[in-house]
């Protein structure tokens, strides 16, 4: 890809993302993101780790999707459910047997409840997706 397709494709990335409704703009951009990367405060912790290597594998696996369809594709749902919900699992373990005065117990906390969230959109996204809605927001085509 040249240069400039590379930035057009950015600039339409972020077009689709500044045509989603506001609520889930600030939800993506102001709790989604930030809580999970929160995790790289913690990479002291085992929790930290995992939710950090979470993050970084949901970014190596969404990026591409957002370049390729143009924007935010429901197809970007799929890893979601692959990684996250496999982290859910670890950190409720991880919730049992850590120290509840510990600051990870915090961190565990905030990525659960979010997370949560966040996977039940994806399941909703993930099922659209895969029943044939493929358009992208911002975007006439698709």
């Amino acid at each position: 890809m040249t240069e400039l397709n590379i930035l057009g494709r950015h600039l339409d990335s972020w077009r689709s993302f500044q045509s989603l409704p506001l609520w889930v703009q600030i939800w993506v951009a102001g709790i989604l993101v930030p809580v999970n990367a929160a995790a790289f405060l913690f990479l002291d912790t085992t929790a930290g780790r995992w939710a950090a290597v979470a993050a970084v594998l949901v970014l190596l696996s969404n990026y591409p999707i957002m370049l390729a369809c143009r924007g935010m594709s429901r197809l970007m749902a799929l890893p979601h459910l692959a990684i996250w919900g496999p982290l859910q699992i670890l950190l409720l373990h991880r919730l049992v047997v850590a120290d509840l005065v510990q600051p990870e117990f915090g961190l565990i906390l905030v990525i659960l409840v979010v997370n949560s969230v966040s996977l039940l959109f994806d399941t909703i996204d993930s099922w659209r997706w895969c029943a044939g809605e493929r358009e992208v927001p911002g975007h006439d085509r698709l």
